[in-house]
């Protein structure tokens, strides 16, 4: 078992480390688009839409590379002053009764979205008109990929609970 939640690991490690570099082009495109619109008084058409795609994909795709170096959001002001086993067993629990759904829901959900967005070859309403489909495909992955980085932690969680370590 261990063994496929290294792979599952390595997969959101790897995906991270290579999608976290979108941050550069996004850069890019924002600096472009202000020096083009308050130096030269000549705006893109395409930039915002662009930023919102290349920003969509860099956020959505490195939330389980997040989510494995425990870098979302935690509040833990109550949770800090219990013992480690504890803070494991309430993790556990939340995990259970709110991580778990929103991504089986976001999963599904998400799956009908960008299947709906394949089966019209969805574009954006701008000048740009940008495929959308591409960017509404990864959203199940990103679902996905949580899911199995979500039920890699709960599993090792429950390891260190049952055997008593932290």
């Amino acid at each position: 078992m261990e063994a496929f939640f290294k792979i599952i690991d390595n997969v959101n490690e790897w995906v991270g480390r290579i999608f976290s570099w979108l941050i550069i082009p996004l850069v890019a495109i924002v600096v472009v688009e202000i020096l083009l619109r308050n130096l030269f008084n000549s705006p893109t058409t395409w930039s915002f839409e662009v930023s919102k795609q290349v920003y969509g994909l860099y956020f959505m795709i490195c939330a389980g590379y997040t989510l494995k170096h425990q870098g979302h959001v935690a509040i833990d002001v109550f949770s800090q002053s219990f013992s480690p086993k504890t803070q494991n067993i309430v993790e556990v629990i939340c995990y259970l009764l709110f991580f778990f759904p929103f991504c089986l829901v976001l999963l599904y959900y998400g799956t009908v979205f960008a299947a709906k967005s394949w089966q019209m070859l969805e574009t954006g309403w701008g000048v740009f008109a940008i495929p959308l489909y591409p960017i509404k495909t990864i959203i199940p992955i990103t679902a996905l990929l949580l899911l199995l980085q979500g039920a890699a932690s709960v599993i090792r969680k429950l390891a260190s609970i049952v055997s008593g370590g932290n």
